[in-house]
């Protein structure tokens, strides 16, 4: 079975034509509703919700203070590797991209784990690639998390899809969270944006966060990225497919993020859809309002003031000090190594006391190993 065989049970269209068929009435009730329906989630992101962001701000913040009180989690990404074999057009890991790929060694990762320590208290760490399995497969990644192990207390990977066999051993060597983004949830569309690689497959990916639940991993990541497809209708798909996971294994806990596309070197892709700040927001809101627990995280790719702003508004992750090419924090930034461009470059203490001017604490851990 699998989320695989129920999406084809949706049409991107018609789901898209129900959204921006909502109106007032619709959200007004979606508002109220002590558990929106997915129907409700779909006024929430309708354009007819953009009159009320103000009693959905309001909502959102009580409920992501009922649940997780006034605390941010602070988490910082490592990249272990820029070598891809994806032609993703709107990536600068792009296959075809003439750009330097570098695969860090022992040393080296040890190296950056150190100069991240030095940074602050950092205590959750992501660990990211390219897909690449030949180069960085689950042999390289398994090394990677036993190295890191001693110096965290929770270790993420944002890598290549897996089979439940290979989550299963990185879950054994220490694993705590598997994110891995569909990207765009449109099937006829997909293609486009992923022409060649293993990536090209929508329904292997897709099938990814079932194997993923399979192996008993303790939190999923899911995520669309915003500018290929409009962002309403994918951000349904995403609400669907996070009640299939939450249904079949409830155990698990999920995260979701919606990154905006960056520009990066060799960028020479536009993107399709363009969202505003308050859009974006009013995503944040209706997911919160959508699922009160569901841990929701903007990255660096926002902007300082954007980030700023919505710390009480229903964030509860924030990535800090973040760099996105492999060697970043020992080196002095190569820009051209870059996955994306980094939008807020605040230091990790500028960020703490950003966060503490807000009245906000900031969770360096929330979670060990021994407690699992």
């Amino acid at each position: 079975m699998g989320f695989i065989n129920e999406i084809d049970s949706y049409r991107w269209n018609k789901i898209s034509a129900q959204i921006y068929s909502c109106t007032e009435s619709n959200v007004e009730n979606a508002i109220s509703a002590q558990q929106p329906t997915i129907n409700d989630f779909m006024a929430l992101v309708s354009p007819a919700a953009e009159k009320y962001l103000e009693p959905m701000a309001t909502l959102s913040q009580k409920y992501t203070r009922q649940r997780f009180g006034k605390t941010v989690q602070l988490y910082v990404p490592l990249y272990l590797s820029n070598a891809c074999i994806n032609h993703c057009i709107y990536c600068g890991f792009n296959h075809n991209n003439p750009l330097k790929r570098i695969i860090l060694n022992d040393q080296q990762i040890l190296e950056e784990v150190k100069a991240i320590k030095a940074l602050g208290g950092f205590e959750h760490i992501l660990l990211v690639t390219g897909e690449s399995p030949q180069q960085v497969g689950v042999e390289y990644l398994e090394n990677a998390i036993n190295l890191v192990k001693p110096y965290f207390s929770s270790i993420s990977i944002e890598v290549q899809p897996l089979k439940q066999q290979e989550y299963e051993r990185l879950i054994q060597a220490g694993l705590n969270a598997v994110y891995c983004y569909q990207e765009t949830y449109n099937k006829e569309r997909y293609k486009v944006y992923h022409p060649k690689g293993l990536k090209s497959d929508f329904d292997r990916r897709l099938d990814t966060f079932d194997r993923m639940g399979a192996a008993k991993i303790r939190k999923m990541g899911l995520g669309v990225l915003i500018g290929l497809e409009d962002w309403r209708t994918d951000a349904v798909f995403m609400a669907l497919h996070l009640q299939y996971l939450q249904k079949h294994y409830w155990r698990t806990k999920y995260s979701i993020s919606f990154p905006r596309m960056r520009p990066h070197e060799g960028n020479d892709f536009q993107p399709n859809v363009v969202i505003t700040n308050k859009q974006l927001a009013q995503l944040v809101f209706a997911f919160r309002l959508f699922d009160h627990d569901i841990e929701i995280a903007l990255s660096t790719r926002e902007s300082e003031s954007f980030r700023n702003n919505m710390l009480s508004l229903g964030i509860t992750t924030l990535s800090a000090g973040s760099k996105t090419d492999p060697g970043g924090y020992t080196a002095s930034q190569n820009v051209e190594l870059e996955q994306f461009s980094v939008n807020d470059n605040r230091s990790p203490a500028q960020i703490l006391q950003s966060i503490r001017n807000n009245h906000y604490e900031a969770v360096w851990k929330d979670w060990d190993q021994a407690l699992g």
